[in-house]
């Protein structure tokens, strides 16, 4: 009985910290998809700030290449976040999807980054980027 009543007590706990919009890890679940509506999507991004998802060309080598697209992200777990390709994907082309941030930019609420710059960039946990690689069917 005592592990079910701290079982159900942790439980309300873990809901409220995200209910509240802090995420536990920041994170990106997202799958291979078709682009032919002009759309890619993540299931799922935990962010512990706001920020954006930002939709990265790459390649084998795995470096973050131009953007083509972007959605803002709320602090928490975001659901179904969609960002609208400013430009042509080609089933096969790979994108990663990255969580950035809303930190050191002119304005609030404007996506500011290029390639390299330090307005809105990239959120590393441990040294290491948040994102997913998928690829466009």
């Amino acid at each position: 009985m005592k592990y079910v009543i701290l079982a159900a007590l942790i439980g309300t706990m873990g809901g409220a910290a995200l209910a509240d919009g802090h995420a536990a890890k920041p994170m990106v679940l997202a799958m291979d998809q078709s682009v032919a509506n002009g759309i890619v999507s993540a299931e799922m991004i935990a962010a512990n700030e706001n920020g954006w998802m930002v939709v990265h060309r790459t390649d084998a080598n795995m470096k973050p290449g131009p953007v083509v697209g972007y959605a803002p992200l709320r602090a928490g777990d975001n659901a179904d976040v969609a960002a609208i390709l400013m430009e042509a994907v080609a089933p096969g082309d790979m994108l990663m999807l990255m969580v950035h941030g809303e930190a050191g930019g002119n304005s609030t609420g404007v996506f500011e980054y290029t390639l390299g710059a330090k307005e809105d960039g990239p959120i590393k946990i441990d040294g290491k980027l948040v994102m997913r690689v998928i690829t466009a069917m």
